[in-house]
């Protein structure tokens, strides 16, 4: 009795480990505010850790690598993890997932409990694709976050565009210095491209479509392609801008106002199931005596 208690302990342990993987904590607000000032995305002086280069490394140029990470590179490159970083979270994932059934199983076992073969094989078929689909999902939900923050900072980028075109700056000068006046990786990240644009020879909008298409904003494409047509005159750039800007914005805000919904809504439901269990309480006595009286 004694080891079959401390068995199932080790099992609810682990367990309530694996749950506590799965649903981190909420970052603390400082941590949050040094991410603002975090480097731009696309440097990373830090080498891999080792247990990328031992579980993730190795798989990035198979093709079932290159198919695990060819949906989400978008997603990684805007949040900065690299694809060896995500197999390797992957596999570390389903590994512990695959073994943790027959490791459970194997414990009871051995305090005396006995299970059949079948149950851990497919519990942990169960829990191995389960595990094979959080990552993805993970990523693309930070991503979603990263992005819906990107886009806010490029509205201010934008507003302060059109408010060195109506000064009198040429476009290219209003692109660079209102870049310039931000901080944050999102600023990082559009004073990257537009650098890379005047390298290569080409307008400052064709900078800024390129990021657009490696991180997913098509905000960033749609302002391109309009600049493009404005072509260098800065009157009409200007009321693109501002235009674009303005979209920007009652984005955000019908974003803001249907998340609060949806976040109302997920607050009815503990009230919900504790009605159901309440209700499911007072009726079963009543049932069961039917169901024996027949």
């Amino acid at each position: 009795m004694t080891a079959a208690m401390l068995l199932g302990a080790l099992a609810g342990w682990g367990a309530m480990m694996v749950v506590t993987g799965l649903v981190p904590a909420r970052v603390p607000l400082g941590d949050a505010l040094a991410r603002l000032d975090a480097p731009t995305l696309t440097s990373s002086a830090s080498p891999e850790p080792w247990w990328v280069r031992l579980l993730g490394a190795p798989l990035v140029d198979t093709g079932v690598g290159q198919a695990a990470t060819r949906a989400v590179g978008r997603d990684l490159r805007i949040i900065g993890r690299s694809p060896a970083e995500h197999l390797a979270r992957t596999v570390a994932l389903v590994a512990a997932a695959l073994l943790w059934a027959p490791a459970t199983f194997a414990l009871m076992a051995l305090g005396g409990v006995g299970v059949s073969w079948m149950l851990p094989l497919w519990v942990s078929l169960l829990l191995g694709a389960i595990a094979l689909a959080v990552p993805t999902l993970a990523v693309r939900t930070e991503a979603a976050e990263r992005r819906r923050s990107f886009r806010h900072a490029l509205g201010c980028f934008l507003d302060l565009v059109a408010v060195r075109l109506a000064g009198g700056a040429g476009v290219d000068s209003a692109l660079t210095g209102s870049a310039s006046a931000g901080e944050g990786w999102a600023f990082a990240e559009l004073r990257q491209a537009l650098t890379d644009a005047r390298l290569r020879g080409e307008p400052s909008w064709n900078g800024l479509a390129h990021l657009g298409k490696q991180i997913g904003v098509g905000e960033l494409q749609e302002l391109a392609a309009s600049a493009a047509l404005a072509g260098d005159e800065g009157a009409r750039v200007r009321v693109s801008i501002a235009a674009k800007a303005r979209a920007i914005r009652m984005r955000g805000l019908a974003d803001a106002e249907g998340a609060a919904q949806s976040a109302s809504e997920r607050m009815s439901l503990p009230v919900v199931l504790l009605m159901t269990g309440f209700i499911v309480f007072l009726g079963y006595p009543a049932v069961a005596a039917v169901l024996n009286g027949l």
